[in-house]
This record gives C-alpha cells, sequence and structure tokens, in this order.
C-alpha cells in the first residue's frame, strides 16, 4: 500500500523517527491510526449516547413528563449564586 501525505505531514513523521520515539516512518502510520480508531470508538460511544438521552427525553415527553421551559430557565437563574463582584 501507497500513502500519500501532505509535506507537513512527512515532516512531522520525519520529526518523530529522528527524535527516536519510531525507528521507521513506516512505524508512525500504523501508530497514527490506532488513534484515529480510538478516537473513533470514543465518537460513536459519545454519539449513542447522546441518543439514549434522546430516547429518554422523547420517552419522558410522551409520558407527558414535560417542564414549561421558560419556567425551568427562570428558576435556574433564581437559584444560581450570585458572584462577588
Amino acid at each position: 500500500m501507497t500513502i500519500m501525505v501532505t509535506p507537513e505531514l512527512e515532516a512531522f513523521i520525519r520529526e518523530r523517527v529522528s527524535s527516536g520515539r519510531f525507528d521507521t516512518a513506516s512505524d508512525v502510520v500504523p501508530e497514527g491510526l490506532k488513534l484515529l480508531e480510538t478516537r473513533e470508538h470514543e465518537r460513536e460511544a459519545a454519539l449513542a449516547e447522546i441518543r439514549r438521552e434522546i430516547e429518554i427525553g422523547l420517552d419522558q415527553a410522551r409520558a407527558g413528563k414535560l417542564r414549561d421551559g421558560e419556567a425551568f430557565f427562570a428558576e435556574l437563574e433564581r437559584n444560581r449564586p450570585s458572584l462577588p463582584e
């Protein structure tokens, strides 16, 4: 497999190799892909959690467990601690 990278990424890869962190440029790419894979898994998990929370909210709405938005934020404002001046 041949992978083309920008000159900036090529310089970054060379810096990693010259620092001794990696033996060869070919060792850098799998590490980057592992990090990308981890980030993608974390992103998918976060999206799944958001979807679960939305579903909970929809279930509550269907059950009539709603609060008036303006009243809710007014209550938050009333209960907010004042900051020292």
